[in-house]
């Protein structure tokens, strides 16, 4: 058998957060849901049950906290960070879907939140 193509990811872990432009989202914050996948070929995992072979989602999900807990104005910058860490501790770590979502944004109006969705590319692992 072989794997055509797979993933793992973490389906949206919240966080209180002080994220934001406004000097209020700076100081009191708000909630936030992030969601990962990352690809990563799992069929060595598959065939042998050691976490070591695959991307352990503790191990995203601390990357992705240890991100949220510094502020940045952007949320795009925050993603940017978290992307890097991403790439950086996974070496075989071949894309990265994420979306961040700001719960309550500070628009004036109501909706179920607003933030950024970005689709990456390990450079180092393609060819």
């Amino acid at each position: 058998m072989k794997v055509e193509s797979s993933y793992i990811y973490l389906k949206e872990a919240r966080f209180h957060a002080y994220h934001g432009v406004l000097p209020q989202e700076q100081t009191v914050g708000q909630d936030f849901l992030v969601s990962a996948r990352v690809g990563i070929d799992v069929g060595y995992a598959m065939e042998h049950d050691m976490v070591e072979v695959t991307v352990d989602y503790g191990v995203l999900y601390r990357i992705i906290k240890r991100e949220m807990d510094i502020p940045s104005q952007l949320v795009e910058h925050l993603a940017g960070r978290i992307a890097t860490a991403v790439f950086e501790t996974f070496p075989k770590v071949t894309t990265l879907d994420l979306t961040i979502t700001k719960l309550n944004p500070p628009i004036g109006g109501d909706c179920n939140g607003a933030g950024v969705e970005i689709h990456l590319i390990n450079d180092k692992t393609r060819a």
